[in-house]
C-alpha cells in the first residue's frame, strides 16, 4: 500500500503537493476542487503589501484635501489597510470551514514597517501557517549586498515576533551567497524556504517600442533554476524544510525535485495550463513511480539523490558548460 503523507513545517499533509499562490487558490471554490483532485495543502493567493499601499496613495491623491489634514490621510491609509485585509482573512475562515486540508497564507511583502501586525489576525482568521514571498529589486549602487540581505531578515523576524504559526519565506535565486541566506533564515527560525518565487519580468515589444510583460507562466525546463539548489541546501542547512517550486509541470519534475531532497512541491503554472486534474495525474505519476520502485513512503526516496547522498556532489557545484567528443569524434555543446 503506496503511503505519500508528508510533514511540512510540523503541519501533516496526506501528500507533498501544494497549489501555490496565484488566482488557482484566491476563491472558497477553487480551493475545494483543490481539495477534491488531491492536493497535499494550499497557499492562497497573496495580501500585497504594495497593493494596500498604493490603494491608500490613489485614494488620498482623488481629494487634493486630504493631504491637508493629516487626520483624513491616516483615516484612509487605516480604512484601506483594514478593508484589504478584512476581505483576506474572509477568505481565510471560509476556505478552513471548507475544506480539512492545510491553509498557508501568502503575503507579498517588500519591507518590515506597520503591516506585519495583520501577520496575528492572519494567525487568529485559522491560518495554519504563512509563507512570506519576498523579491526586493536590488536597484540602489550604495547599498551592499549585505544590507539588501538584512531586509529580508528584518521581515522575517518583524513576522515572527507576532504569531505563533509556522512561517515559510519565498526567495529568489538572486544571492551573491545563497546558502548564508538559507543558514541565516533558519538560525532566526524560519520554518521552511520556497525555492524559488515568480515574478513579472520586463520585455520590450519592438515594434511598438514599449516595455511590456514577458511571459507569466514557467516552463518544464525552469526546474533547472531550483533543482540545483533544492538538492544542495537539503543536505547542507538541517533543521527547515525545502519547497520546491518553479518549473513542476508533472509527475516526474516532482519525484526528481523529492530525491533532491524537497518535503514538499509546489505547483501553478501546469495547472493553469491543464487544468485541475493535473492535480491527480500528477499524484498519480508518483504513485506509478513509487510502485514500481519499491517503495512505500516518501521517506525511503526523499534525498537519496541530494548533494550529501551521491558519490559525485561536484555534479550539483558543476557551472560551466563543458566540451566533449561524441564517439564520431564531434565537437558538441552541452
Amino acid at each position: 500500500m503506496i503511503n505519500l503523507e508528508t510533514t511540512y513545517m510540523g503541519l501533516q499533509l496526506k501528500n507533498p503537493l501544494i497549489v501555490s499562490s496565484s488566482g488557482l487558490t484566491n476563491s472558497v471554490r477553487k480551493i475545494k476542487i483543490i481539495e477534491e483532485k488531491g492536493a497535499g495543502a494550499v497557499v492562497l493567493k497573496s495580501l500585497f503589501e504594495e497593493q494596500i499601499r498604493n490603494e491608500a496613495k490613489n485614494l488620498i491623491g482623488k481629494d487634493p484635501s486630504n493631504t491637508s489634514y493629516p487626520e483624513a490621510e491616516d483615516y484612509i491609509q487605516t480604512y484601506i489597510k483594514g478593508n484589504s485585509v478584512s476581505n483576506y482573512l474572509t477568505l481565510i475562515k471560509e476556505a478552513k470551514k471548507a475544506v480539512s486540508i492545510p491553509v498557508i497564507a501568502s503575503i507579498n511583502c517588500v519591507s518590515s514597517s506597520d503591516w506585519t501586525s495583520f501577520a496575528k489576525e492572519i494567525e487568529k482568521a485559522g491560518a495554519d501557517a504563512i509563507e512570506l514571498n519576498v523579491f526586493i529589486v536590488p536597484n540602489d549602487r550604495n547599498m551592499s549586498s549585505a544590507q539588501y540581505e538584512n531586509l529580508y531578515y528584518d521581515i522575517f523576524n518583524a513576522v515572527k515576533k507576532e504569531v505563533n504559526i509556522p512561517i515559510s519565506m519565498k526567495i529568489g535565486i538572486y544571492f551573491t551567497n545563497l546558502f548564508s541566506v538559507a543558514n541565516r533564515l533558519n538560525a532566526d527560525g524560519a520554518d521552511a524556504l520556497v525555492l524559488f518565487n515568480r515574478f513579472y519580468e520586463p520585455d520590450i515589444d519592438i515594434e511598438k517600442m514599449k516595455i511590456t510583460s514577458a511571459e507569466v507562466l514557467s516552463s518544464a525546463s525552469d526546474i533547472r533554476k531550483s533543482l540545483r539548489w533544492v538538492g544542495m541546501l537539503s543536505d547542507k542547512i538541517k533543521g527547515i524544510d525545502i519547497s520546491a517550486s518553479t518549473g513542476i509541470h508533472n509527475g516526474e519534475a516532482a519525484i526528481k525535485q523529492l530525491l533532491a531532497g524537497a518535503k514538499t512541491v509546489q505547483i501553478c503554472s501546469t495547472v493553469y495550463e491543464h487544468g485541475f486534474d493535473q492535480i491527480t495525474n500528477i499524484l498519480g505519476d508518483l504513485t506509478n513511480w513509487m510502485t514500481r520502485k519499491g517503495f512505500k513512503t516518501i521517506d525511503e526516496f526523499r534525498g537519496s539523490l541530494n548533494y550529501g547522498s551521491i558519490q559525485d556532489p561536484g555534479l550539483y557545484e558543476r557551472a560551466q558548460f563543458m566540451k566533449y567528443f561524441s564517439n564520431n569524434e564531434k565537437d558538441v555543446l552541452i
